[in-house]
């Protein structure tokens, strides 16, 4: 395929990229100490921290089309501390020494993403702006006041919460009556930080089998197809990177969900405009509404926005044709130029998606099963540019038996349970999206939080 049209951040690299020629595929049965299926930002991440650890070791990474191809070159480029489930929701299940461990990782981790980029010579448009969320209706304030709360709770991110009056003063969000302001946040572009990262395990002395499909690994031997012809690659252990894409493993199946995330980019626009706007370079932004939407100012001063709203299709499927949707497109500018009125008309160049991987209990989870010979990063649900960091870092330190801090954190070792069988599966993840669009709804008319969002959300992670 012409991986150009996998998104904007692909085709604004490709011409850097040499079109992404791949690199070759696994030419014969080889033998090694890490074979990595996947070659997005866990995959490479775990390799990267591996090498430091251990610089000896034979890492082999196992890629079906391109480094980055899936959600790590198509995402929206928050590296933000975000993780899955909430500090509250941690606190519920593991305690508050773990909630706070774990809000403390992530906020390291921001850091961490831009000192490795650095230090490495990759340049990802890194920019720790911080995020901004805005609050457009009295339940939405509602939730920026919960939200600030629990950040004085845990003591940990430091989050402000705006009034009306400063939300005014600093941007042009007609709207907007409140906001927080998360400052653990940066500006990236997505495909750099992958495709540099790439490079970097290369040139330390992994290897990257890309056009190599696995088809299964059980007990360190991986079976993998490259070129036409079946391989074998015998591993001391093998490490699960695929996130939403494992859905179509035996080895994974059930365990994952790939929900579809869409994203829309403008063309450039002025600075003049910018001002008006009030976002500015390095800020992400948000609002509280329930059905998730997500965006930034680029380094070429675009908007790339994004949301959910794309449907699951059913068996799990994954295909080409659903990287865009004309419905969800038209969703994504319609709001876009709803929140800042200043951005009406602005030419769309771009248009893309992709599936992000979904836990049944939408917690992520990292692990490693020695006596398996297996280990596994993922289910990040959206959060995983910069949570990708945290598991490699934490896989590398299982993998070469070190016992640290990120071995300690709650999400290790966690196992969801599977999703349903189908078509209950299928009835389920889209009666939950609609359910989040009928809240937004039930709250623009109610002025009050939605009902529906408070029994349905849990069942979806909300």
């Amino acid at each position: 395929m012409d991986y150009r049209e996998v998104g904007f951040w692909f085709d604004s690299i490709a011409e850097q990229e040499d079109g992404f020629r791949p690199r070759p595929g696994l030419s014969s049965d080889t033998d090694v100490d890490v074979a990595i299926v996947g070659a997005g930002l866990t995959g490479l991440w775990t390799a990267y921290y591996l090498q430091e650890r251990d610089p000896s070791l034979r890492i082999l990474l196992l890629e079906k089309e391109v480094a980055g191809f899936g959600a790590s070159g198509r995402n929206g480029g928050w590296c933000s501390a975000l993780f899955p489930w909430s500090a509250s929701k941690l606190e519920k299940r593991y305690g508050f020494d773990a909630a706070v461990a774990t809000r403390r990782a992530m906020v390291d981790t921001v850091d961490e993403v831009g000192r490795v980029a650095e230090a490495e010579g990759i340049d990802i448009d890194y920019a720790r702006g911080g995020t901004v969320t805005f609050a457009r209706s009295r339940p939405q304030v509602s939730a920026a006041q919960g939200e600030f709360e629990e950040s004085e709770r845990y003591g940990v991110d430091e989050v402000a919460l705006w009034g009306t009056e400063t939300v005014r003063s600093r941007f042009n969000a007609p709207d907007a009556v409140a906001a927080t302001f998360t400052p653990a946040c940066a500006r990236i572009h997505p495909a750099k930080l992958v495709r540099g990262l790439a490079r970097v395990v290369e040139r330390r002395g992994a290897t990257i089998a890309e056009g190599t499909e696995v088809l299964s690994w059980d007990d360190g031997t991986v079976r993998a197809r490259s070129g036409g012809a079946d391989r074998l690659v015998r591993a001391g252990t093998v490490v699960n990177a695929t996130e939403g894409y494992g859905s179509q493993l035996p080895q994974v199946g059930r365990r994952i969900l790939p929900l579809y995330s869409l994203m829309i980019a403008t063309e450039p626009l002025p600075d003049a405009t910018w001002e008006r706007i009030g976002i500015e370079h390095g800020q992400t932004f948000t609002d509280f509404r329930n059905l998730i939407v997500y965006g930034q100012r680029t380094a070429d001063n675009r908007f790339a926005f994004g949301g959910r709203g794309a449907r699951y299709h059913l068996g799990s499927a994954i295909h080409p044709s659903y990287d865009r949707s004309p419905r969800v497109r038209e969703h994504l500018v319609r709001t876009l130029f709803d929140l800042f009125p200043d951005a009406a008309g602005a030419r769309i160049t771009h248009h893309w998606g992709g599936p992000l991987g979904v836990p049944r209990d939408w917690h992520a989870s990292v692990g490693y099963d020695a006596d398996a010979r297996e280990a596994w990063a993922g289910g990040y649900v959206g959060d995983g540019l910069s949570t990708t960091n945290l598991a490699g870092r934490t896989l590398a330190d299982l993998l070469t038996g070190a016992r640290t801090s990120l071995t300690e954190l709650p999400w290790v070792g966690h196992r969801s349970p599977r999703w349903e069988p189908e078509p209950l599966r299928f009835a389920g993840a889209n009666a939950g999206l609609v359910a989040m669009e009928s809240a937004d709804l039930e709250e623009s008319v109610t002025r009050r939080p939605s009902v529906v969002s408070r029994v349905l959300g849990p069942l979806i992670g909300h």
